[in-house]
């Protein structure tokens, strides 16, 4: 691992919750920064207890476990004024401060950016909402699958008559997270070659809307012709036959790109098939095609497809992902520990001089570093 990661001797103080600001304050840490979370006394962060399975890593949720390794925890009621008067003793010292309350809140306790500025004035702001600091849905809970809702994105995936169809995974959360990321790293150069701090914000909404700015941007420009999704091997809302999920007869198959006159003659599905409109006559093709793929198995293929240069891949489990040995060989795995606790997580996806930042160090208890209250950093 490379001696002095970029960050190293930056000061992040986090009073963000859940998951986007900590995980944009996650990705800070692996970059060297120390950032030190804020939680209430007595309860901490929420996650700590938002269990995704009835898997507990050190009485803990293998979430918080995930989000927040690698960092350190001051426990405070920052509804105590003396308890505020410590907090500020590290707002004075911080570097960035991150947070994710509704709008107002930190302005109410005292420590929204007007109030940091005074006693820190080249501080580098961080805000996440839900949908904007003002404006019609202000006040709406900021939460990831709400947010998914309202953006327009649940009617990208699936099949034409599978309604709205969420994503798997929290990704308006990771990727306001990792926006906040991108702007805070670029104040920090501003402060670093013009001597100012500053204030960045983002919202889930901004990034969802940013997910889909390639199909916003066709619809906008198109008359607003709603897109259609596939009936059948649906994947992608615009793009026309082969593309698509289709089952083999031992599992799944993606295909993505290759002239359809290819794909027609390796998997035998008709050479009429060639003379069809490729948008309009998206479901016949497809459901030719997914006939057909159902009669062999996905490595068979496989082979056919890599020889002919087409663009496809097998659909993998989590399973078939480590056993495949990728994450092993661009060593995004370790293992972090805190006393008995100890699990798997991933790595920072970058490499910095060659090689990939890493630490052992898990997810903090509540309060171990209340120390800092009293000395500072």
């Amino acid at each position: 691992m490379t001696e002095l990661l970029p960050l190293d001797g930056l000061k992040v103080l986090d009073f963000s919750q859940f998951l986007a600001g900590p995980y944009c304050a996650l990705k800070l840490a692996d970059l060297g920064a120390d950032v030190v979370k804020v939680e209430r006394t007595g309860l901490g962060d929420l996650s700590r207890y938002l269990y995704l399975t009835d898997t507990k890593i050190g009485g803990e949720s293998t979430i918080f476990h995930a989000i927040n390794r690698n960092k350190r925890s001051v426990a405070v009621d920052l509804k105590s004024d003396e308890d505020k008067a410590r907090l500020r003793k590290l707002v004075t010292d911080a570097d960035v401060i991150l947070q994710n309350f509704r709008p107002g809140v930190m302005e109410r306790l005292g420590f929204g950016y007007e109030d940091v500025k005074k006693i820190n004035p080249t501080v580098v702001y961080g805000t996440v909402t839900g949908y904007g600091s003002d404006g019609p849905w202000v006040n709406l809970p900021g939460q990831d699958l709400l947010a998914q809702a309202r953006s327009g994105v649940m009617w990208l995936s699936g099949g034409q008559d599978d309604g709205p169809v969420a994503m798997g995974l929290p990704v308006a959360d990771v990727l306001a997270g990792s926006a906040l990321a991108h702007g805070v790293l670029a104040l920090l150069y501003r402060r670093a070659t013009k001597g100012i701090g500053g204030y960045v914000e983002t919202s889930l909404i901004e990034v969802l809307a940013d997910l889909q700015f390639e199909l916003l941007t066709t619809w906008f420009n198109d008359g607003k012709r709603t897109p259609k999704r596939s009936k059948n091997n649906p994947a992608h809302a615009y793009l026309a036959a082969p593309y698509g999920v289709y089952e083999t007869a031992d599992g799944y198959i993606a295909i993505a790109m290759g002239k359809l006159e290819i794909v027609a003659q390796i998997t035998g599905i008709g050479t009429d098939v060639t003379t069809m409109d490729a948008f309009k006559q998206r479901d016949e093709i497809k459901a030719r095609l997914a006939a057909r793929l159902k009669t062999s198995s996905s490595a068979d293929w496989m082979e056919k497809f890599v020889a002919n240069d087409i663009w496809a891949a097998p659909v993998m489990d989590w399973d078939g992902v480590v056993e495949s040995g990728i994450l092993q060989n661009l060593d995004m795995v370790q293992d972090i520990r805190r006393g008995d606790v100890e699990m798997k997580t991933t790595k920072l996806p970058l490499r910095i001089d060659g090689c990939r930042p890493a630490s052992s160090k898990a997810a903090p208890e509540l309060g171990e570093a209340n120390d800092l209250l009293e000395s500072g950093w």
